[in-house]
């Protein structure tokens, strides 16, 4: 797959805008923030969320560049309920050590998951909209970017209406990996968003995520500071942009990634 497989697959999407522009009920997505969305796409709707990301890292003097697709397919099998297919999609990795440069291209592996929106959020009562979340990535990738096994995972989203046009979500979770030696390990996931809509069509973001929380022995904690906008073309079609700091020595220094959604 090239690595601008979804530059087209936006073409074929844009194509068909009109059909998206139609949707009764607006587009709500998992991106471009870490902290998931409690709600589901709804009964009987597809939702494709796709984007070209970028990562750049120096440790040790090793210097790794990193492109990917990202890609999340959302469909909806009840108004609660909705299968979800996810992978960073293509890869291009290249890494320089002692003058000397090696690249590495070939696909990810995929995650197949559900969400669960349990409970509609309120902001006249502060109750909060929940959904859960259940991942399992598959051992499916290039052998270069290959997982090992299976390797589930569950998360918990709370939202929160505020005033002003602001929101405030968390997400806590765990994931059950593998470590470099093969061994399993339970590993911890915590991620806080504070966002505000600053106008009708475009919203931003703060956040701070801790994408992991283990033991140096597997891996050590990865955490980066996240910051982005989105903005809705038309109620069933958005755009984003975002940027990622990493805070240790242990996560990517910088990311950044812009991306294109669409609900049909």
């Amino acid at each position: 797959m090239s690595i601008v497989s979804p530059l087209r697959l936006c073409l074929v999407l844009l194509a068909v805008s009109g059909q998206a522009a139609s949707a009764e009920d607006g587009i709500v997505t998992d991106r471009p923030d870490f902290v998931e969305s409690s709600d589901v796409v709804g009964a009987g709707r597809v939702q494709i969320e796709t984007s070209l990301a970028w990562e750049r890292n120096s440790r040790d003097g090793v210097s790794t560049r990193l492109r990917c697709t990202p890609t999340l397919l959302r469909l909806g099998v009840s108004e609660n309920w909705e299968l979800r297919l996810e992978t960073d999609g293509a890869l291009a990795l290249r890494t320089t050590a002692n003058g000397q440069t090696q690249r590495d291209t070939g696909m990810a592996d995929v995650s197949l998951g559900a969400k669960w929106h349990w409970q509609d959020g309120d902001e006249e009562t502060g109750k909060p909209g929940m959904g859960w979340l259940f991942h399992i990535d598959v051992e499916s990738g290039s052998a270069a970017f290959r997982g090992q096994g299976l390797r589930p995972s569950a998360r918990f989203v709370a939202e929160w209406d505020l005033p002003g046009g602001m929101s405030l979500g968390v997400m806590p979770g765990l994931v059950w990996d593998r470590n470099e030696e093969g061994k399993r390990f339970v590993g911890g996931i915590l991620a806080a968003v504070l966002g505000k809509q600053l106008n009708e069509n475009l919203r931003g973001f703060v956040e701070l995520s801790a994408q992991q929380i283990a033991s140096t022995r597997n891996g050590g904690n990865v955490l980066s500071f996240d910051a982005g906008l989105a903005y809705l073309l038309n109620p069933g079609m958005q755009l984003d942009l975002a940027i990622s700091r990493g805070l240790n020595k242990n996560t990517p220094d910088l990311q950044w990634t812009v991306g294109y959604s669409v609900k049909f």
